[in-house]
């Protein structure tokens, strides 16, 4: 079975459209980003101490925050988390052997509202302010350095045209991401860190196989425009595109239906990556491609046209 078998699209026909949907997607991004939500923290970059709680009878946010006050531990967040009965409690408190001592203090309220029976913790963390900035200063190297070395790579393999259109790409990619974390308040955990670094590699990936083609196709085609050169190889490599991601994002829709609230943030942020990858790679990295192509030759031409005007 082969999908697209000869497809002939005009993908750079649409470019236009494609940026201006690029832009309005990163613009709300930013602007949540930047002026807005920013980015909500975990407790692995922020410090402090997170509760997973279960009760066995139905119960509300406001009730679970009078235990948790009733504590000593005022401005805790809580969450409804997985099922009606779960609920995350976030506390920033932390101190040396501080788990123990904050677990104990919620526990013993807990105790006192729904009985020793009536509730369960089901997951403890608890990581210090000075871990938590460790942590945020090591992802955020993680990130850089994967990508100046993916840079590198791109550099050596490909002209240099090549290797801006991947680093624009990517950029869209990673920027869109980080605005739909924003707008959408999902956490920013180590796992979501690892969702971006996959997604970094994915996308990656994803537009080196069509600059492959379109590498290829330059010594085949030399008699072809640019343009019909990256339009071809595009509806070339189409099938792999679309049954790599479609397969990928069967799995990670597994994952986000049935594998719990807590890999569920991780398996949604991959989803969004696929996609956006997939998009990027046709609609953003190809037609840039296409446009340093076009703002080249119009400097060759003009500098030819510059000794003329001299003489």
């Amino acid at each position: 079975m082969r999908l697209f078998k000869d497809a002939h699209y005009d993908f750079l026909a649409l470019r236009k459209k494609a940026y201006i949907i690029s832009a309005t997607c990163v613009a709300i991004g930013l602007f949540s980003l930047l002026l807005h939500k920013g980015l909500r923290e975990g407790v692995e970059f922020t410090g402090g101490t997170l509760f997973q709680v279960e009760f066995v009878e139905p119960t509300t946010v406001a009730e679970v925050r009078n235990a948790v006050s009733a504590a000593g531990l005022e401005g805790a967040q809580i969450q409804q988390f997985g099922d009606s009965n779960d609920f995350l409690i976030r506390v920033s408190t932390f101190s040396e052997s501080g788990e123990t001592r904050v677990s104990e203090a919620v526990g013993d309220s807990l105790d006192e509202l729904y009985g020793e029976d009536g509730w369960s913790f089901a997951r403890t963390e608890a990581v210090g302010a000075k871990v938590g900035s460790e942590l945020k200063q090591k992802a955020l190297i993680a990130i850089l350095l994967s990508f100046a070395l993916t840079l590198v790579y791109l550099a050596f393999r490909f002209e240099w045209r090549f290797g801006v259109a991947a680093i624009v790409a990517t950029a869209h990619d990673i920027t869109l991401t980080l605005g739909f974390l924003s707008v959408f308040d999902i956490e920013i955990t180590l796992a979501t860190v690892a969702a971006i670094l996959t997604i970094l590699g994915y996308s990656l990936n994803d537009t080196i196989v069509v600059f492959d083609r379109i590498r290829e196709n330059l010594k085949k085609r030399r008699k072809d425009s640019f343009r019909d050169i990256i339009n071809a190889s595009i509806n070339e490599t189409l099938p792999r595109t679309v049954l790599t991601s479609g397969t990928t994002l069967m799995t990670l829709g597994a994952l986000a239906i049935l594998g719990g609230a807590v890999i569920r943030p991780f398996a949604v942020v991959l989803i969004l990556g696929v996609i956006i990858g997939t998009y990027s790679s046709i609609f953003v990295a190809s037609p840039v491609l296409l446009e340093l192509e076009q703002w080249g030759k119009k400097r060759e031409r003009a500098k030819a046209a510059s000794p003329a005007k001299a003489g």
